[in-house]
């Protein structure tokens, strides 16, 4: 039994790694071949009754650790420069207005129209606003530079505001004002605690000259975002700015630093921490994918009440999209329409919702629907989407590489 387990890992991991590989190419996101990859997996069991032990449990733990890990890859991608500020306030806006706008009006129907309490309502519409980076960031590599960042900073800050509120909401008994002021204080506690421990780790990743370095960083972060976690505090925000301070080392390389760090060492460094980091992120991303595929209830998935209300809340993602980056960001819709996918962060928001306090419209087999249909037309978007480049003229030009296509 035991050859037959690690010979299954093998062809699932070969077959992740094949879908990662072609989706470059055939522009079908890989996460929607491991989620069906999944359910395939779950007939062919039911179909010759073989009993795989029941490893559910694990599913929150595995999408916990693939989420730090994705927001950790991103953020080594964040380069702080100062072309890029119109972008970064863009992307944040973005990331914030929608997840608001999206999360009130779901929660004002369930609230108004169904009769929903509004704390509940609000616990179950958030994780349906929130980006997917874990989607999105894997998906937009192939994108000209200015629509691959603003997809990375949305889909990332996305992240970070859903969770936060989240949080607050499922945590918080005190009044609204009160909540504000500890928000406040927790935010600015977790970036000085976050520039305190990047410093520490970066010191290490430079010092160290053992052979195991690089996984002990990584368990490090980890530790640092579950310690945060458990403190009510924004551990992804903390995730983040430890990438950030990392990967823009160059505001320490003119001062006193200099003579401490070789930073042409460290960057070498960095960029093998970063090879690591993403073939781990990889394996994580891939099973918990294929895991959400198997546990998945197809009959589900079927039901006409379900398919409707995923529709219904598909278009209001989009819509909301359209006229937020067409009217007030005065942005290109093409592209960065289709990037609005649902993933990892609203299943594992979804499942942290106690069961009193969950509400039937929006059932586990809406939310997989939800995350098909956003997944399917990004895969459309990538599709039918025609990159259109600027002719490099000068090298030192901070305008070079691809221009936004012709807003539509």
């Amino acid at each position: 039994m035991t050859y037959y387990i690690i010979l299954a890992l093998c062809i699932i991991v070969i077959l992740a790694y094949i879908f990662d590989i072609t989706s470059k190419y055939s522009k079908i996101p890989g996460i929607i071949l491991l989620i069906i990859l999944g359910m395939g997996i779950q007939m062919i069991s039911k179909t010759v009754s073989f009993e795989i032990p029941n490893l559910r449990p694990l599913l929150p733990v595995i999408g916990t650790l693939g989420l730090v890990m994705i927001i950790m890859e991103a953020s080594l991608d964040l380069k702080l420069e100062k072309r890029k500020k119109s972008m970064i306030i863009k992307s944040i806006s973005s990331a914030l207005v929608l997840f608001v706008l999206f999360s009130s009006g779901l929660s004002y129907i369930l609230v108004y129209i169904f009769d929903y309490p509004v704390r509940d309502a609000l616990l179950n519409s958030i994780p349906m606003g929130i980006i997917s980076s874990s989607v999105a960031i894997p998906s937009s590599i192939h994108l000209p530079t200015d629509d691959k960042e603003f997809i990375v900073y949305e889909s990332s800050f996305s992240d970070i505001f859903g969770i936060i509120l989240f949080d607050f909401i499922l945590t918080s008994q005190s009044n609204i004002g009160l909540g504000i002021l500890n928000f406040a204080l927790s935010t600015v506690i977790t970036l000085v605690i976050a520039i305190i421990t990047s410093s520490i780790l970066a010191f290490l990743l430079f010092k160290i000259k053992y052979h195991v370095t690089y996984v002990i960083i990584m368990t490090s972060v980890v530790l640092m975002y579950m310690l945060a976690q458990l403190s009510h505090l924004p551990a992804l925000l903390l995730v983040l700015t430890f990438g950030m301070v990392l990967t823009n080392n160059q505001f320490l390389e003119h001062t006193f630093v200099n003579k401490v760090f070789n930073f042409t060492k460290f960057r070498n460094d960095l960029e093998s921490f970063k090879k690591i980091l993403i073939e781990l992120t990889f394996l994580v991303r891939s099973f918990f994918f294929i895991m959400f595929g198997y546990y998945t209830k197809i009959d589900g998935l079927l039901d006409y009440h379900n398919i409707i209300a995923g529709l219904l809340i598909t278009a209001g993602i989009f819509l909301l999209r359209m006229i937020f980056l067409k009217l007030v960001l005065k942005m290109p819709v093409v592209p960065l329409l289709f990037f609005s996918p649902r993933g990892l962060i609203t299943i594992l928001l979804f499942i942290s919702i106690p069961m009193s306090s969950k509400v039937p419209i929006i059932s586990e087999e809406v939310i997989t629907l939800v995350i098909l249909m956003t997944i399917f037309l990004m895969m459309l978007g990538n599709i039918f989407y025609k990159r259109k480049y600027e002719p490099v003229t000068d090298l030192h030009n901070e305008k070079k590489g691809p221009i936004f296509p012709v807003n539509v």
